[in-house]
């Protein structure tokens, strides 16, 4: 297929070529693959500038996304590339393969680099989800960052950067410019731009600091909206309340202040703030994680609402994102769903052959193109992660949706931690706004 560049891909294409350190904040569905492949194969054959490239992406991201647009696209048809996944004799077999590009699964970086045996002759890197790199003590980060001096171009892809906040920033940008820019520590940046909170384990932004960041940043990043360069469908997002009967509701109200149940059976307790938050969130949609690992139903009112949701939808179909594994059960064995975890499961959803389906968000919310089989998602339980949110509903909200409407479905048990999330998925969503607003490429 020929390809023909929209201007907004034109401007990021010459944006990645002519800054060697490039933040590209694209939202899903603007092709940020095709105008990296693009500039990339500009790089290496008409400017002569790199020879050997290291890709770094989700594992499915890996294996789909990018050989299939390399195989569409006849201007990359000289491109080669190599697939760094698999055994260890896999690895080092695609490591030894000449090509243009090495794709590699983000898990992998810290053996490439410390444990392959290969040399690290990569002239060029780019980080695709550069926000799974966000953690500064993480393997993966570390590892990059020793690598990171020998590195001539790197870009970094993601349209997600700050979903917990700007402290996210850091990490992303010391591996872009090493530091040059928001510090080469950690404690400079905090120190910089964040006051310490009373438990000294968070920060909280001091006032003004936002502009003065994204300031720093705005010379090698560009951000771009779906909605200002693309006919979109329109997004309706339904908040679907769950009413828990007197009995699940005081069941909930003694986990929340007490931290423990005992049942005839069986005891649910919660050591900390951190498992009490996710007992709660499993109580809010009906079963729990008993202390003997069994699974303990406090009631079904999500379901029913879920049930709700299906037979109003009359047979379109629908994909229902879930998190816990029993949550997953259960669905499964009222309504006979499947699972999108194959190629054949992605085939079959996008020829309509799947009229019920199932999503993790936190393994399959990057990567997949589910666009063709529906334009529903029904949440049964929302992420804290306003990451994983946003590239799951974008599976469905993208560019080559055939619905006029998409609906974003949330199922909200009434007084619990659901009304919580919701919340702060909203509070995370404006400061991610903020800045794709404050960098945002302003086309002539």
């Amino acid at each position: 297929m020929k390809y023909k560049p929209h201007d907004y891909q034109k401007y990021a294409i010459d944006f990645i070529e002519t800054h060697p350190q490039a933040a590209v904040l694209l939202e899903c569905g603007l092709g940020k693959t095709s105008i990296t492949l693009t500039a990339l194969n500009d790089l290496l054959f008409d400017r002569f500038e790199i020879r050997k490239v290291l890709i770094i992406a989700p594992i499915r991201v890996c294996r789909n996304s990018w050989p299939d647009e390399i195989a569409k696209w006849e201007h990359l048809k000289d491109m080669t590339y190599s697939l760094v996944l698999g055994s260890k004799e896999q690895r080092l077999a695609a490591l030894r393969k000449k090509a243009d590009l090495y794709i590699i699964n983000r898990e992998n970086v810290q053996w490439l680099i410390e444990d392959s045996g290969m040399p690290f002759d990569f002239d060029m890197v780019v980080i695709d989800e550069m926000s799974s790199f966000k953690n500064h003590q993480s393997k993966r980060f570390k590892a990059l960052r020793k690598v990171r001096p020998f590195v001539k171009r790197i870009v970094g892809l993601t349209g997600t950067p700050c979903s917990n906040g700007l402290l996210d920033l850091w990490a992303q940008f010391r591996l872009l410019d090493k530091g040059e820019r928001l510090g080469k520590r950690i404690g400079q940046y905090r120190d910089a731009y964040f006051t310490p909170d009373w438990n000294g384990f968070s920060y909280t932004l001091r006032k003004g600091a936002e502009k003065e960041i994204y300031g720093k940043i705005a010379d090698i990043s560009i951000s771009m909206k779906t909605t200002d360069h693309l006919q979109m469908p329109e997004l309706v997002m339904v908040s679907d309340t769950v009413q828990l009967d007197e009995a699940a509701a005081t069941v909930y109200k003694d986990m929340e202040q007490e931290m423990c149940l005992d049942f005839a059976r069986d005891t649910i307790t919660a050591a900390n703030g951190g498992v009490l938050c996710g007992k709660l969130t499993q109580l809010a949609s009906g079963t729990v994680y008993t202390d003997s690992g069994s699974t303990l139903c406090i009631h079904t009112h999500k379901l029913d609402a879920l049930e709700d949701i299906v037979e109003a939808a009359n047979g379109k179909p629908i994909l229902i994102a879930y998190w816990y594994n029993h949550e997953r059960e259960v669905i499964i064995k009222r309504f006979g769903t499947r699972d999108i975890k194959t190629d054949a499961d992605i085939t079959d959803w996008n020829h309509g052959k799947i009229p019920i389906a199932l999503i993790q968000p936190s393994s399959a919310g990057h990567g997949l193109n589910l666009q063709s089989g529906g334009s529903t998602i029904v949440w049964y339980t929302m992420p804290w992660s306003l990451e994983l949110y946003q590239q799951t509903n974008a599976r469905l909200w993208r560019q080559g949706q055939q619905a006029d409407t998409v609906i974003i479905h949330h199922l909200v048990s009434v007084g619990t931690i659901d009304e919580d999330i919701m919340k702060v998925l909203e509070s995370k969503d404006k400061t991610q706004a903020a800045m794709m607003k404050a960098v945002k490429a302003r086309l002539k």
